[in-house]
């Protein structure tokens, strides 16, 4: 017998939360799990499905040097090879390259007795080597201010540890130059010298943007037109030394308000403090958007409308400037809370699949917000990565701890899996964006899928999410697939071998057609179910880790085909269970 198959691949974390009785100290009988109704209709596509998820970063440059931070930084040029950029602060700083919590060094420029610059590529070559030797680009950041350069040196490299007020980090480093002809000529030999160890086609690849935060209290102690001439004169010297260089900013923290605004006027049509003329070569454009976490009643509740809402306020912001309106637009640094080393209760949902069910969400609803205003958007970084030498699970902001990679990593892996483009998915449990921007995700769960399209693919990214961490019922998912584009030729059906796959623990599924023309299906896990003792190294979540073979999840699809569909999928469990809150799945 022949049958026409489309392949596609299916996972989801589970996260076991159960409710006690004070009472009796028994699990409270568990609540009926919530339908849930999504239907993907190939036919209709609403947008390109851009890797808007390959941007990382941190604020410790050294730590991408040793040995963990090697690990991961492999693991995330795989993602995409030479398509992954990694942005780090600090890397102009004077000291030794040792690294710290919120600091790092290169010692690239000091001066000598008569006042003269010394320049010494050795730490920076190393970091830039070490992403590059891992498929991955710099997304450059050119600060802070070396300290033979500040106007105000001293003190110089702070000591900032968990527990001390946020603002104590703005030392020497965080002033402007006391000579912008020693600035620009700086930032001039850098990129010259990135030219000619690492050749112009390369480096052309990359982003160059001006210092983090320059409306914040905490990186520049000076006015808003100090900046600009900063950033001037330090865009100048780069398109000199490469003029094909990409370049942009200003990496505001939040949408920015009237700094930001100002900013954009300024790179558009005001002078410029470098050449006299009318406006800054801009590339690309960047702002920050954060959540509000908070700890509630004894338990996480994050605040994803802050987050979302800074992104809808900053993309407004940009698409109000005609001239600047198409420039392409990376969100620096786009994560649940502002600060990736700080420690605190409210930051507990680090740990777990939290973290990852709101990534997964966020991503989802960036891609709309950039629609709904018509601005191109390029990018969204993830501002974390590892903190080396810390306590296992300390409680930072990070993909990995000590060499073990966290549930949240795996949310880059799926969306590295996907492509094409996006076409119309709608859920019967999704949470409406405006909701979402004005009171977040407090009453109803958010259920949704954001899917893809490629010529013979479709991938769909399921999530369940809510911002407090809470137990919540299940949700027994019904996904409808109408207008699949099968093509390809004939072949014996035949079941598919189990994957074992420790990192990405994804799955193969097998459509087959039937006879009658009716597509149909539950997912389930096949015979070579993975023991529940290995789940965890799926999920990333000790024993209570899954994968979509876990969830009865039923399949269904209608149209565009002539024939029906069977599903088998190979999962970490034998026994059947429902999603619950905090999971996501995905559909390659």
């Amino acid at each position: 017998m022949k049958f026409i198959s489309l392949s596609l691949s299916l996972c989801v974390w589970l996260v076991a939360v159960t409710a006690t009785s004070p009472l009796r100290g028994q699990p409270a009988p568990a609540p009926a799990p919530l339908p849930v109704s999504i239907q993907v209709d190939a036919a209709k596509p609403v947008g390109e499905l851009k890797p808007i998820w390959r941007f990382f970063g941190a604020d410790e440059p050294n730590y991408a040097t040793m040995k963990d931070g090697k690990k991961l930084l492999t693991e995330l040029g795989e993602l995409r090879p030479e398509a992954v950029y990694y942005r780090a602060h600090n890397l102009l700083n004077t000291g030794d390259g040792s690294p710290a919590l919120k600091w790092g060094s290169t010692n690239a420029y000091t001066e000598d007795k008569a006042g003269k610059p010394v320049y010494d590529w050795k730490v920076l070559d190393n970091i830039f080597d070490t992403y590059r030797a891992r498929g991955v680009r710099p997304y450059a950041q050119i600060g802070f201010m070396p300290q033979a350069l500040s106007v105000n040196p001293d003190p110089y490299q702070h000591e900032w540890r968990p527990g001390l007020k946020y603002d104590v980090i703005g030392t020497g480093w965080a002033y402007p130059p006391k000579d912008y002809a020693k600035w620009a000529e700086l930032v001039y030999q850098w990129v010259r010298h990135c030219v000619e160890r690492y050749g112009k086609d390369e480096v052309e690849k990359w982003h160059w943007e001006v210092w983090n935060e320059p409306n914040g209290p905490a990186y520049w102690h000076a006015s808003p037109e100090e900046f600009y001439k900063l950033h001037d004169y330090a865009i100048d010297a780069v398109r000199r030394a490469l003029p094909s260089a990409r370049v942009g900013g200003p990496d505001v923290a939040g949408s920015g308000g009237k700094f930001m605004e100002d900013f954009l006027a300024h790179v558009a049509r005001g002078k410029n403090y470098a050449t006299g003329a009318a406006g800054t070569p801009t590339d690309f454009l960047s702002f920050h958007a954060k959540g509000s976490p908070g700890f509630v009643d004894g338990h996480v509740r994050l605040g994803i409308a802050a987050q979302l809402g800074g992104i809808d306020k900053g993309f407004a912001m940009i698409a109000a400037v005609p001239e600047l309106k198409d420039r392409p637009i990376v969100i620096g640094e786009s994560d649940p809370d502002g600060c990736a080393a700080c420690q605190g209760a409210q930051l507990g949902y680090r740990r777990g699949t939290m973290y990852s069910s709101y990534t997964a969400a966020t991503f989802g609803r960036e891609q709309a917000l950039a629609d709904r205003h018509g601005v191109n958007l390029e990018g969204a970084l993830s501002w974390s990565f590892e903190f080396e030498d810390q306590p296992y699970f300390a409680g930072q902001r990070v993909l990995a701890t000590n060499g073990i990679d966290l549930p949240v990593l795996n949310v880059f892996r799926m969306l590295a899996k996907m492509g094409g483009q996006r076409v119309e998915t709608k859920s019967s449990g999704e949470v409406p964006l405006e909701t979402i921007i004005k009171s977040g995700v407090r009453g109803a769960p958010d259920i949704s899928a954001l899917t893809g399209l490629e010529k013979n693919r479709l991938s769909v990214l399921v999530w369940y999410y809510h911002d407090d961490d809470l137990p919540g019922p299940d949700a027994q998912v019904e996904l409808a697939f109408a207008h699949l584009p099968i093509r390809g030729r004939q072949r014996e059906a035949h079941p598919l071998p189990h994957r074992r796959d420790a990192q990405q623990c994804l799955h193969r599924v097998e459509r087959t057609g039937f006879a009658d023309g009716a597509e149909r299906g539950a997912i389930r896990p096949n015979e070579s179910g993975r023991p529940a003792r290995e789940a965890g190294r799926c999920g990333g979540n000790g024993d209570r880790g899954g994968w979509i073979g876990d969830g009865e999840v039923h399949a269904a699809a209608a149209g565009g085909v002539a024939a029906g569909a069977g599903v088998v999928i190979g999962g970490c469990h034998a026994k059947p269970r429902r999603a619950r809150r905090g999971d996501l799945g995905s559909i390659p």
